[in-house]
């Protein structure tokens, strides 16, 4: 019999079991035993669709290939870029993922990207010895421009965005802040004085919420009690 062991939102621990039947498939975070799935990680579950996975309470982030990041420019090679990925393991964007355009061997590469920069990259690969390659080629793939970087914890990203961008997209809106969510956990946001502190705040508020029911209801009343909620 095919049946939904857990709430949506639950906090679970390893080896406790979610869901029974083939109908539900294992995400992020599960595995499947028989026809049972269980969790493998403490976190919360969340369920989209067929699919049961659950969310990190805490832990670093291990790049996947596929994810969209903010990485900081931290070496200039003589094909390339190094980019800290926030992670235990840094990444090489090359000259040919970085730009459609052609660029001369010996070329000053800092006129691309210089130390220091932030970039919205995607994660092209990543292989078994963890060597991890980005790409610059696709939409909203950028340099970041002013602005400033909010650094928080990568498993409660998922809880930042919402489903389908509704946390990230209600903060967009009542702060006026233009906002990026990089999956490895480095949010970039820009806007006025107020709306980025606000913005800042209300990230902050996820994070240490992120474990209890109701977070979308209280972060409205949040909004709300300041005056910004459209």
């Amino acid at each position: 019999m095919t049946q939904l062991l857990v709430q949506d939102k639950q906090i679970v621990v390893p080896g406790e079991e979610l869901a029974t039947g083939m109908d539900f498939v294992p995400g992020r975070g599960t595995y499947r035993n028989q026809d049972k799935i269980v969790a493998s990680v403490v976190g919360l579950v969340n369920v989209v669709g067929r699919t049961v996975q659950i969310i990190n309470l805490s832990g670093n982030y291990m790049p996947k290939e596929g994810d969209t990041i903010i990485g900081e420019i931290i070496d200039i090679a003589l094909f390339g870029w190094r980019v800290d990925t926030n992670s235990a393991y840094s990444a090489m964007l090359s000259m040919k993922d970085a730009t459609s355009e052609y660029i001369e061997k010996g070329a000053d590469l800092t006129q691309y990207f210089s130390f220091g920069d932030f970039i919205v990259t995607k994660i092209s690969q990543v292989s078994t010895q963890k060597l991890v390659d980005l790409s610059m080629k696709g939409p909203g793939l950028r340099k970041l421009i002013g602005g400033r970087i909010v650094k928080v914890n990568p498993s409660k990203v998922p809880r930042i965005i919402g489903k389908q961008g509704s946390m990230v997209g209600m903060i967009k809106d009542a702060t006026g802040c233009k906002i990026i969510v990089g999956q490895n956990g480095l949010v970039w946001l820009e806007g006025s004085v107020e709306g980025e502190m606000l913005t800042v705040d209300v990230i902050r508020k996820i994070e240490t919420e992120a474990h209890i029911s109701g977070l979308t209801d209280r972060i409205k009343e949040y909004l709300a009690a300041k005056g910004v909620l459209k």
